[in-house]
């Protein structure tokens, strides 16, 4: 195999986002539902003769020389030994600074593409672990399946089979401003002390559980996401933040004019995925 083309990496929205406590070195504990949608950057490789790791930006989005992606690539050599090369070709769709994960998930699609062109053969969890040292929301971009995701985004539990998320449509605006996530989790406005929940809680509810403990302080500081949501709200859409933002979500419980939308936001309907599409190129 030398290349692979038209490799999907599906962004993510928070369901909710609890902030339960601190640990005494500063991370942040959490609970939520990490949920993917079929929103995705788009990579394609081809494998280079020498060891070289290079990218190229198919859209003209500029990302810096050592993106998640590239250094997802290093991970993988360093980790196995790997003498093999690569070119990179990225079409970056979602958006920067969202809360839809978008750098996160780019990198864990490198990991799965790269096993396979490289012809790895690492598990699952082998690939966890490399993508874990990357960033705390690679290891769930990795599991295959949306999912319950709690500690500090280390533990992840899949939801799938009988706790599989009920099929529905949502409309995802990201506002022309983004949000630094590390302005929300150091404000001294934030609620740390949310009561622990468990997965039957959200079982009963679904998309109508929870809030995001985020949301209030990421408005402080961006006053677009209140926008966004307000606009949603008048058409009596369940509006919320996901992540760090600034993107905002709503089940498509009901048809809404688009067009009266600034056109400065950027607007998309989506779906929720019954797995990652690329599921079946790694086991364990």
């Amino acid at each position: 195999m030398h290349s692979l083309y038209d490799v999907p990496a599906p962004a993510k929205l928070n369901l909710f986002l609890h902030i339960t406590g601190r640990r005494p070195d500063g991370y942040h504990l959490l609970e939520s539902v990490f949920m993917l949608i079929d929103w995705h950057d788009v990579l394609h490789f081809e494998r280079s003769p020498s060891s070289q790791i290079s990218r190229e930006d198919l859209n003209g989005v500029a990302l810096p020389p050592d993106d998640l992606i590239t250094r997802a690539a290093r991970a993988l050599q360093q980790a196995t030994g790997c003498t093999q090369g690569v070119h990179i070709g990225i079409q970056k769709n979602l958006p920067a600074q969202a809360g839809m994960g978008g750098g996160s998930s780019d990198a864990a699609s490198t990991l799965l593409a790269l096993n396979r062109l490289w012809n790895l053969k690492l598990s699952r969890q082998e690939l966890q672990k490399i993508g874990l040292t990357l960033g705390a929301d690679v290891p769930f971009f990795l599991c295959g399946h949306s999912a319950w995701v709690s500690g500090i985004g280390e533990i992840i539990e899949p939801l799938h089979g009988k706790n599989a998320l009920p099929e529905q449509q949502f409309i995802v605006i990201k506002p022309e401003q983004g949000l630094e996530t590390g302005q929300i989790f150091t404000s001294d406005l934030l609620k740390r002390d949310s009561k622990p929940a468990i997965v039957a809680d959200f079982a009963a509810e679904h998309y109508g559980f929870g809030r995001n403990d985020l949301q209030p302080v990421a408005e402080g500081l961006q006053p677009e996401v209140m926008k966004v949501r307000n606009w949603l709200e008048s058409f009596k859409l369940h509006a919320r933040m996901t992540g760090s933002g600034s993107a905002v979500f709503a089940p498509m419980t009901q048809t809404i004019d688009l067009n009266s939308a600034p056109n400065t936001w950027k607007i998309k309907i989506c779906k929720n995925l019954e797995s990652h599409p690329l599921l079946s190129w790694v086991s364990g």
